[in-house]
């Protein structure tokens, strides 16, 4: 298997050779699930809007009399956004997550025929069940772990971490049998997908310094390209080692 630097090259080779398709793409992701998280927070808004009514004053002599303005319609209104909002986040999120990995993988292969900046979104919705099924039992086993310590939580995602490139690259594997074959590939490789994440830290720093600008234009693609590269050299490496066969990626064996 690669090394870490020989991964990232590759993934910043890659990304390069398809430059503004990779910024866009990853760009219109982040900025329609902006969306969609601002509109899953709209209940913060109708809790202010609900203790903070709106008043007018009409001055009379001396006397200062306020008439208190019902609120309950603009509260009706936020609510309602933020359970659109909430919905929206949890039933497309995971499949949009999986579209945007599809891209990279894709891409890092060199196959960039028929990727465009609404790939994400068109792979995204391709055999969408299994996709937001992945997603879904992927965040609830996190969330589990995570009620026990922060620290087990941790490890279990990282242990799940492959398995939205699974269910992105490998069309015929079940949506549990992701979360299984992620483990089996991750297994031995946790602290150094760790360390991968960490070699980052300093370009997410310079980004904060440019507001985020950076991270647009160049620090978010090149992550995301370099952890598909890592995607493909762990799967690779995992098949060579025993740990997953073909056959279970292909889903013709059982995982």
């Amino acid at each position: 298997m690669r090394t870490r630097q020989e991964i990232k090259a590759i993934g910043k080779e890659q990304f390069k050779l398809n430059y503004w398709n990779c910024v866009l793409a990853a760009l219109l992701v982040t900025a329609v699930m902006g969306v969609i998280t601002w509109m899953s927070n709209g209940q913060e808004i109708a809790r202010v809007v609900s203790t903070g009514q709106d008043a007018f004053r009409v001055v009379s002599g001396q006397q200062d009399t306020f008439y208190m303005m019902d609120s309950q319609p603009a509260q009706a209104t936020v609510s309602v956004r933020a359970n659109a909002g909430g919905l929206l986040a949890l039933l497309l999120g995971g499949p949009i997550a999986v579209g945007l990995n599809y891209f990279f993988v894709k891409n890092v292969r060199g196959e960039r025929d028929e990727l465009s900046v609404t790939t994400p979104f068109t792979e995204a919705f391709r055999n969408f069940p299994r996709k937001l099924g992945g997603s879904l039992w992927m965040g609830l086993f996190v969330f589990l772990w995570a009620l026990l310590l922060v620290i087990p939580g941790i490890i279990k995602g990282i242990s799940y971490s492959m398995t939205q490139y699974l269910l992105a690259d490998c069309p015929n594997v079940k949506a549990r049998d992701a979360l299984k074959l992620s483990m089996r590939m991750m297994n031995g490789h946790k602290w150094e997908y760790f360390v991968m994440g960490l070699s980052f830290l300093g370009w997410n720093l310079l980004s904060a310094l440019t507001l985020g600008i950076l991270s647009v234009f160049y620090v978010d693609p090149y992550m995301r390209s370099s952890f598909a590269e890592y995607y493909l050299e762990l799967r690779d490496e995992a098949l060579r080692t025993g740990a997953i066969t073909q056959g279970q990626l292909d889903g013709t064996e059982l995982v």
